[in-house]
């Protein structure tokens, strides 16, 4: 019966998203390319807003069995698909983040710990939103990340501690399917926009944010890891350059790839993915069986990361500077 359900939850999904083309199609939400792009041709802009959709399915069928976590993920990707049609002021947009946020924490039971823990979370979280989105350049790399990281949540709920009901991760991985099917090509159909991202982050947020309120594993965070030392490594070389971080740019690892290197979309994305994929599966492993040495887990994994890391962005950036 599950089956049949999810079937139907596939196909729906896929109207939807198909629906939603020809609205973006009627007024003209489109990705434009400038000089910061890594693609060349106009595209539909706001195909992620399937992954909000995904969540609203599931409450429909299944359950809303986190109100709060709804509340504040509609208010993020109300606002964001709104910047990607009229760009908001970074104060806006940060303002109904941490406000997001803040409703993200109250479902998890931040109001139950210490004002210091909601304040160190807040910024994780602003970072992890904004680097996610930050990461969102290519095609396939931020359905395929996600799905990584979703996989891997996957398993934490059904192996190790339930941070979701059963059907949840399930239906968001279904979502991701299909934004993959229109995005994961070397001539995208639609991009994700800043309300796919952002709505993605919020959700990977609310499992990981679960797992670790009620298990202590912080380390789990190493499910982000490429994405974090990426986005955070970047962040730093531009505020070595005195750039505005808030302005968009070409200087992420896989954007000089795409772009310096010359290498095709889809094998970057793979790369980022398959990176992911390892530590995650490494880190699933301690967690099952040797749950004592995660923490050395997490930072042997952020460690060998860096090290990889910062050859290839010398290497590459080179190139950029030779143009």
């Amino acid at each position: 019966m599950i089956n049949w359900i999810y079937g139907f939850v596939l196909l729906l999904l896929f109207v939807l998203e198909n629906i939603y083309f020809k609205i973006a199609k009627r007024y003209n939400i489109l990705d434009v390319p400038n000089v910061r792009s890594s693609h060349h041709t106009i595209t539909l802009r706001g195909g992620g807003v399937i992954f909000y959709l995904g969540v609203l399915v599931h409450g429909l069928i299944f359950d809303f069995f986190a109100p709060w976590f709804l509340c504040g993920l509609t208010l993020v990707a109300l606002v964001s698909f709104i910047d990607d049609m009229h760009p908001l002021s970074a104060k806006v947009r940060l303002l109904f983040q941490t406000f997001s946020l803040l409703l993200l924490l109250l479902q998890l039971g931040g109001h139950e710990v210490s004002w210091g823990y909601v304040v160190v979370a807040l910024f994780v979280g602003l970072a992890i939103l904004n680097i996610y989105n930050f990461m969102d350049g290519i095609n396939g790399i931020t359905g395929g990340y996600s799905l990584v990281a979703m996989l891997a949540l996957w398993g934490i709920n059904a192996f190790v501690f339930p941070i979701a009901p059963a059907g949840f991760i399930p239906v968001v991985i279904l979502s991701l399917l299909v934004f993959n099917f229109y995005n994961f090509r070397s001539r995208a159909k639609c991009f994700s926009g800043d309300v796919g991202a952002i709505s993605m982050a919020f959700i990977i947020l609310f499992l990981l944010g679960g797992f670790i309120m009620h298990t202590g594993h912080v380390s789990a965070l190493v499910f982000l890891a490429v994405y974090g030392v990426d986005g955070v490594l970047t962040i730093i070389h531009r505020i070595l350059l005195k750039e505005n971080i808030g302005q968009p740019h070409r200087k992420h690892l896989y954007q000089l790839l795409a772009n310096e290197g010359k290498f095709a979309h889809l094998p970057v994305s793979l790369i980022y993915m398959g990176v992911q994929a390892v530590v995650n599966l490494g880190y699933l492993l301690v967690l099952v069986y040797v749950p004592e040495y995660t923490l050395i887990y997490f930072i042997i994994s952020m460690v060998v990361l860096v090290a990889v890391y910062l050859p290839l962005r010398c290497k590459f950036y080179a190139l950029r500077e030779q143009v």
